[in-house]
């Protein structure tokens, strides 16, 4: 999608979605709502979902039990990913109402299908080692987020929504000169990320390493551009 903060509206709609299939007296129905509403068909879900249409069938006529939350999950992450592969309409379409801050903050959010870890997540973005610390967590997404208009212009509320579904992922800091005002808003934020990357540069402000090293969050550094960047951990 051209919109850079689509993520976010995705973000946003899939926890609307989720909470109302939940909260519904007929979730199945609720489910052939979203799934109708969005221009897919019962074939294209199972497809994606690797299951069989009658599956998909079953949950929404009701003759299978309610679907747990990670079936709910599943189904509404795989809705809105077939829509943004599809070009994204109906995901744009529910942006005006569910905006909350300037669509340009965030770049991508993702959630991983396998956990990888701070390792592996700079051999795949070519990225420099500034702090590394083995905390044992993995990290099952990322958030890549322009670190000038994060700081300019999220509320502590915002700057909280950036971690999606867990904290447990990376936030990728873009257009960074020093790493300094990233490292600082999370020094002063509640939630920390399981790491950082400052993207965009190779040589990192001491007082931001020291920050590191207080909250013990592992940070990288890459020159890779944002768009290989999306490339290569979405694969």
């Amino acid at each position: 999608m051209e919109d850079r903060g689509w993520a976010d509206v995705r973000s946003k709609l899939a926890e609307k979605m989720a909470g109302e299939i939940t909260l519904s007296q007929n979730p199945g129905e609720t489910i052939r709502k979203w799934r109708t509403s969005f221009g897919i068909s019962q074939s294209e879900l199972s497809a994606y979902l690797n299951v069989s249409p009658s599956v998909i069938s079953d949950y929404e006529s009701g003759r299978r039990k309610s679907p747990g939350i990670n079936i709910i999950r599943r189904v509404v992450e795989a809705l809105i990913e077939i829509d943004i592969l599809k070009g994204g309409k109906n995901v744009r379409t529910y942006a005006t109402t569910l905006y909350s801050f300037n669509p340009g903050v965030i770049y991508d959010m993702y959630d991983y299908k396998k956990p990888i870890t701070v390792s592996e997540l700079a051999e795949r973005i070519n990225a420099i080692k500034v702090y590394l610390v083995d905390h044992g967590r993995r990290l099952y997404g990322h958030t890549i987020v322009d670190s000038l208009k994060a700081i300019l212009e999220l509320s502590s509320y915002d700057f909280q929504r950036l971690y999606g579904w867990s904290t447990e992922r990376a936030l990728i800091f873009t257009r960074v000169s020093t790493g300094r005002s990233p490292m600082v808003a999370i020094r002063v934020s509640n939630l920390k990320p399981s790491a950082v990357v400052l993207q965009g540069i190779t040589r990192v402000d001491s007082i931001a390493v020291r920050i590191a090293e207080i909250e013990q969050i592992p940070v990288l550094a890459t020159t890779m551009p944002v768009e290989s960047i999306i490339k290569v951990l979405r694969r």
